[in-house]
């Protein structure tokens, strides 16, 4: 073949004919024209460089695939009787574990139902048979759905504080507070302090960077949704999953929903039933050893809060699947069907509500709905995102605001005692918005005109000539839900978004439905509140499938999919980011979400260059390993006191040979428990052998903990390859390489890259 014919395979290296120092240079320059302005400023710093989320440690998927790897080798390797039934019981390990958190979770979210009912009445009045007894079980069939409005057979069991307004206020307020500060003082108990600061929550050190402190953080308070989130991107949270953490979370739910103030103790469930399962996933060794196989009974202990929660298994699956989970393999699909599954029949079996039923709201309208109604359902959408993207923005404003005073800073139990108050003084004097959320959902989706035996105060409304008044509480009931839920959300107590949204949408919804007279009011409210739902969480198939499981309306998917993709659409135009996502941004919870993460990157075209850390991070974290493999252990214990000055928990020494050809990795824990344990019989200027087999005799050899094969891409790879590698595969660290020479160039650990993507995502990248 004539020489011009030819065609390389491997371009030919840039550096070829360049001297050393040249070569050196180059490589060099590939980091330098990389690094930000503030990254420069600190090269020739002593500290080296310190990453915003020092907080969190991470967990490597692919590690932890291997490690199950082995104990599956060694399990199968077994042979006789006894280790064949052993194998059998690993197997299983999966649906029984998945069979127990569903049990455990309904039984915890039945004795919370019923609970939080007792305690909220106790703000109206006591039932004179059993004060520990609810309103309705007091009752049954006597009790008014709407109290202090008398309709219907009067119940003489259930004893009012007062008949008139004043005193009946005052006793309703007090009780409000007094349950407010029980579940802000119980929340308290959960206070942890976190290894170091999050971004923007911490004092900066002399270089400009978070300094090393602790970050404190309320385990038991919101809903937990965000925190959860984070836990199954492959982060670690300690604490939050502990069985303290379980009791005050119900306890404190309990108290928080019979204040009355705008939340719900749905998302509570979903936290609830997570350390259920990461207690009960405990108790199996392939489950407590392995991070990834943890993260696999977590997500389907999800899908169980939200069955317990509104009594809809399938829908419950959907919501682990669509709004938590970032790793759901088929396996965890089919785990969080029977988790979910056992929670709604064990749930079913205790019957909390008194109905024998699961459905939670549930609804016969009877007539059906004409295509000139969807119309109506496109308003309804419109209006759930906008409401969605005013209520995630402002927010997002106010908790940074609000909650930025030292006042309510220092003492959240006071900011508690305020929402309370404001609660109270704004929703009492409406008598569609005194109830509890639940109960508002319930009056405001009947069917006034399908049973006319209904004596409730909606349908009293609806039957007056003059319903101004009526207009004014929907309309007055609407923006106080919107106004109230936005300072309540993110106090420091267990509570929940998915209520107080349905509420403000089903009161809209109904006063929609008073302009159309062919059809039942009752169905805008259901496809309102599902509307407004959306626009705040985001949610789409798993909101729809919730929406005819909770109702049991199955002919009005269609309205509720038009609504719903309509909201979305509209609160994505007003913001990309949902509740929980800006709940992540607040908290200082780290999250790479993968589908955004790809949108940045590409509008960027960065590059993976882009991610190679400072000129002194870099000396700082790698080892030239002589030919000989060893290193000096004084040389390793400096590193690694290097490491911890710099309040990483999880990053690591990079080894390199022959002018800085990558050979392997060394995580900083590992480095720590060799040194620290496998060290003790060395002596301080012993060698470490670092890299080869050749072990000798009484030589100190760290070898087997280093990662000889770490995944790498060249520098001037597409962002994307860096995003989709750790956000599919799940790796904890990606290494660098100069183009043609293979030469190291820089390390990338997954905080580095969440933090780049915060850069990007708020206008400082």
């Amino acid at each position: 073949m004539e020489e011009h014919e030819r065609t390389p395979l491997l371009d030919v290296p840039r550096d070829r004919g360049l001297s050393k120092i040249q070569r050196e240079e180059d490589a060099s320059s590939i980091v330098q024209s990389h690094v930000t302005e503030e990254e420069q400023k600190l090269a020739d710093a002593s500290v080296g460089e310190r990453l915003a989320y020092n907080d969190y440690t991470t967990i490597d998927w692919l590690h932890d695939l291997v490690k199950d790897s082995y104990r599956l080798r060694s399990v199968n390797e077994r042979k006789g009787l006894r280790h064949k039934l052993t194998n059998l019981f690993d197997q299983a390990s999966g649906w029984i574990a998945a069979a127990l958190i569903g049990t455990l979770t309904a039984c915890v979210a039945f004795l919370v139902d019923i609970a939080e009912a007792t305690v909220s009445d106790w703000k109206l009045g006591y039932c004179t048979r059993n004060p520990f007894m609810t309103r309705e079980a007091c009752c049954e069939d006597k009790t008014p759905l709407f109290t202090g409005q008398q309709s219907g057979s009067e119940c003489t069991e259930f004893k009012v504080w007062s008949k008139d307004f004043g005193p009946a206020f005052m006793i309703y307020l007090g009780f409000a507070l007094a349950f407010g500060l029980v579940a802000g003082g119980v929340t308290m108990l959960t206070k942890r302090s976190l290894p170091a600061t999050a971004p923007g929550t911490g004092d900066k050190d002399m270089y400009g960077q978070p300094a090393v402190k602790g970050k404190s953080m309320y385990m038991a308070a919101g809903s937990g949704i965000p925190e959860i989130k984070t836990i199954l991107s492959g982060f670690v949270i300690p604490n939050f999953l502990d069985l303290k953490v379980l009791v005050v979370k119900a306890v404190g739910a309990v108290f928080a929903v019979a204040t009355g103030m705008t939340l719900g103790k749905e998302g509570p469930f979903v936290h609830i039933s997570t350390c259920v399962g990461y207690l009960v996933a405990r108790h199996f060794p392939k489950y407590r050893e392995n991070s990834r196989k943890m993260r696999e009974v977590l997500s389907a202990a999800c899908a169980a809060g939200l069955s317990v929660a509104f009594g809809a298994p399938i829908g419950g699956v959907l919501f682990s699947y669509e709004e938590i989970s970032t790793y759901f393999p088929r396996k965890v699909l089919w785990r969080a069907f029977l988790c979910s599954l056992f929670a709604a029949m064990v749930l079913k079996a205790l019957n909390p509500n008194g109905t024998g039923k699961l459905v939670l709201f549930e609804t016969n309208y009877g007539t059906s709905y004409n295509p000139i109604h969807y119309l109506v359902f496109v308003l309804l959408g419109v209006a759930g995102g906008i409401f969605g993207g005013l209520f995630c923005r402002l927010n997002f404003i106010w908790s940074k605001w609000f909650r930025s005073f030292s006042i309510i800073k220092d003492n959240p139990v006071f900011e508690v005692f305020l929402v309370v108050l404001v609660t109270v003084l704004l929703q009492y004097p409406n008598p569609l918005t005194r109830e509890p959320g639940d109960i508002i959902i319930k009056n405001l989706l009947v069917d006034c005109r399908r049973d006319a035996s209904l004596d409730t105060w909606v349908c009293q409304q609806e039957t007056l000539r003059d319903r101004g008044s009526y207009y004014g509480y929907l309309i007055y009931g609407t923006l106080t839900k919107l106004i109230l839920t936005i300072i309540t959300f993110g106090i420091k107590v267990p509570s929940g978004v998915i209520i107080p949204s349905l509420d403000a949408g089903a009161s809209f919804g109904r006063l929609v439905g008073q302009a159309i007279p062919s059809i039942s009011p009752g169905i805008f409210a259901m496809v309102g509140a599902a509307a407004f739902l959306a626009g705040v969480s985001r949610m789409t198939i798993s909101l729809c499938v919730i929406m005819f499981e909770v109702t049991g309306e199955i002919e009005y998917i269609l309205p509720h999919m038009i609504a719903i993709l309509v909201a979305k659409w509209v609160a994505d135009a007003l913001g990309k980011d949902g509740v929980y996502d800006l709940a992540q941004a607040v908290l200082g919870h780290l999250f790479l979400d993968l589908d955004h993460s790809i949108g940045l990157v590409q509008r960027e075209n960065a590059l993976a260059a882009d991610l190679i850390p400072p000129r002194q991070t870099m000396e700082e974290i790698t080892v030239h390993v002589p030919v000989n493999n060893k290193v000096p252990r004084k040389l390793l214990e400096e590193k690694l006191d290097q490491l911890k000055a710099r309040g990483l928990m999880d990053a690591g020494l990079v080894l390199v040979q022959n002018n800085g050809m990558l050979q392997g990795y060394l995580a900083e824990s590992e480095l720590e428990f060799g040194l620290n344990e496998l060290g003790r019989i060395f002596e301080e200027d012993a060698e470490v052998r670092l890299l080869g087999h050749a072990e000798e005799d009484g030589e100190f050899d760290l070898s087997h903990f280093v990662d000889r094969t770490p995944l790498a891409v060249i520098a001037t790879a597409p962002m994307e390859y860096v995003v989709e590698m750790f956000g599919k595969l799940g790796v904890r660290y990606l290494m660098v390489t100069e183009e043609g020479s293979g030469k190291l160039v820089g390390v990338v650990i997954k905080k580095r890259l969440v933090g780049y993507l915060d850069g990007l995502k708020h206008g400082q990248g």
